[in-house]
């Protein structure tokens, strides 16, 4: 994967810079997110890539491609057009377990988390919170199963005083 993303990722002026380091993907085994900073680039890098591909016998999933603006951005089309495939535009999208929003902000992740362990909680309302276990068992089956839970994925937050609140 890592000879396919250079053929075609290394090509052009895409990718983006976070204070002085740049990064054109982020990828982990077959997930691959392709970044850019104009929707353009963008366009141009997805058909390299599927022609770097095809040669390889690899085939772009297009009904999983999704593209996605970050932070202020104005005018994002509905779609965009690539290779003769619609890659649909989100505001939203998961990737190794990982919601990654429009706003940039850990928000929405932070309240998809709560709500799996809400449910969890919930489902064990009756067998165990409610039942005559001894309290140090039910808290030793709380940090076991149901704070990882709360917590996967946490050292990803960027959390503020309005998350906390």
């Amino acid at each position: 994967m890592d000879w396919l993303l250079e053929r075609s990722v290394g090509k052009g002026m895409n990718g983006t810079t976070f204070g002085q380091y740049s990064f054109t993907d982020l990828d982990y085994e077959d997930d691959v997110s392709l970044l850019s900073e104009m929707l353009e680039l963008l366009v141009q890098v997805l058909e390299s890539f599927q022609e770097e591909a095809a040669p390889l016998g690899l085939e772009v999933n297009w009904q999983k491609t999704m593209a996605q603006a970050l932070g202020l951005a104005e005018d994002v089309p509905p779609s965009l057009r690539v290779c003769g495939q619609d890659v649909q535009c989100v505001d939203k999208f998961t990737y190794l377990e990982v919601l990654i929003h429009s706003s940039c902000s850990s928000e929405p992740e932070i309240r998809r988390w709560c709500a799996m362990t809400r449910t969890a909680m919930q489902k064990l309302n009756h067998r165990l919170w409610r039942s005559r276990i001894v309290t140090s068992t039910k808290l030793h089956l709380y940090n076991t199963y149901i704070l990882p839970i709360m917590l996967y994925t946490s050292e990803c937050w960027t959390v503020n005083k309005a998350d906390v609140l």
